[in-house]
């Protein structure tokens, strides 16, 4: 077989030929997997709302709506409901003001403003220190920093080294209070459901993604969690 001459045209040619077979090959690929990571995101999701929510029957992201947070936000809301009557709203609520950024929560709230649980859903904060907010709230044989079966119209959540009466994560204050905020920012989306619903969808529902407002961008963060403004 004769060897093709070294040109610019031909290695030009080889070049295009080797782009081309790696797009398909990539687009095959991708075609394969696409299905099974829409399938497990969906799976998380499920699993996130039967956290987090009283025993249900239906499908609540089938009935997922958009509900207004107050101050331009606007969250996912998934209704739970048992038979005809709704038992509980699980909310897909965010916070921007992490140590590490944004962190993405499931909470759940039972019809009588109780904090039913909660399923962190995404953070980036530091393992061993902020990461243990995943179940560092939640744990009951510690009242005083366990958010569950808290009754938000009683008031909002803060932390006690604010005033609040929740017990912070140890050297992870910033975490703690954007936790809180976005349980806060929840509780906020759960009355207008509780209220404008009435066991009825909104006529302005949808399944678009929530906005993301941050809203505390004045907050003091030192550069290593664990620092003097963290504790």
């Amino acid at each position: 077989m004769a060897k093709l001459k070294s040109s610019f045209r031909n290695m030009f040619l080889s070049l295009s030929l080797i782009c081309l077979t790696v797009a398909i090959l990539l687009a095959q690929v991708n075609k394969m997997t696409a299905k099974p990571i829409a399938d497990a995101k969906a799976m998380k999701l499920q699993n996130a709302i039967s956290e987090v929510v009283p025993e249900f029957d239906n499908d609540p992201t089938a009935a997922a709506f958009m509900m207004p947070a107050g101050q331009g936000d606007s969250l996912l809301v998934y209704p739970a409901k048992k038979g005809d009557q709704i038992v509980g709203y699980a909310l897909n609520t965010y916070s921007n003001n992490g140590f590490s950024g944004n962190i993405q929560v499931m909470v759940g709230f039972d019809m009588e403003h109780k904090i039913v649980n909660y399923s962190v859903l995404q953070h980036a904060e530091t393992p061993g220190l902020g990461s243990k907010m995943s179940e560092w709230f939640r744990d009951v044989a510690k009242p005083s920093q366990s958010v569950v079966g808290r009754d938000l119209s009683k008031g909002a959540l803060s932390v006690s080294k604010d005033g609040g009466d929740v017990d912070a994560i140890t050297a992870s204050t910033i975490t703690s209070r954007a936790f809180l905020e976005a349980v806060n920012r929840a509780y906020e989306a759960y009355l207008g459901s509780k209220n404008a619903t009435n066991g009825a969808t909104p006529s302005n529902s949808t399944t678009s993604e929530p906005t993301q407002t941050d809203n505390h961008k004045g907050q003091d963060i030192t550069s290593e969690e664990g620092g003097n403004n963290n504790e």
